[in-house]
């Protein structure tokens, strides 16, 4: 029997790619804009380890937030661990700061196309070391917040549920 280190953990392969996928759409959206009628909504915990929004958001929209970006949005850029994007709240410019490992949901409506992430349990640096919960920025914590019910919009959810190892 093989111990777990030794086994390859494709469900982790797949949701790395499938935010590769996340990453790579924001990137053509900095490079030449919202084609036609594309939007995103983004679903991302506000109590991952490196989001950076400001307190009042944090406070309005404890564990998950979601945000639109279709029309007016600013500054955005993405690189291999986060993206950034300022948004207005109120007539308020807000600079966002979100790891991809927060994202939760990835939809484009005007394709009928999402993507669902589940919680990351452990959360982990970019060597895939655990982070221990001493080291997180501003008193965070892991989140153990479950991915945002359906509010109705139809669209193709790709749950990687299916491919998670069972304990």
């Amino acid at each position: 029997m093989r111990d777990e280190d030794e086994i390859l953990r494709y469900d982790k392969m797949v949701e790395g790619a499938l935010r590769g996928v996340v990453r790579h759409a924001i990137d053509e959206v900095v490079e030449h804009g919202l084609p036609g009628d594309h939007h995103f909504y983004i679903t991302f915990m506000t109590d991952y380890p490196g989001v950076r929004i400001p307190d009042y958001l944090r406070d309005r929209y404890p564990g998950e937030m979601t945000i639109v970006l279709q029309y007016q949005f600013y500054d955005l850029a993405v690189d291999a661990e986060k993206m950034q994007v300022t948004l207005s709240f109120n007539n308020v410019p807000e600079k966002l700061v979100i790891p991809l490992g927060a994202i939760s949901i990835f939809a484009d409506p005007s394709v009928n196309f999402a993507l669902q992430f589940q919680p990351i349990g452990e959360v982990v640096d970019e060597d895939g070391l655990p982070i221990d919960e001493d080291d997180f920025e501003d008193g965070q914590s892991k989140s153990d917040v479950a991915g945002k019910k359906s509010d109705g919009k139809t669209g193709e959810v790709v749950s990687l549920d299916q491919f998670r190892k069972k304990d």
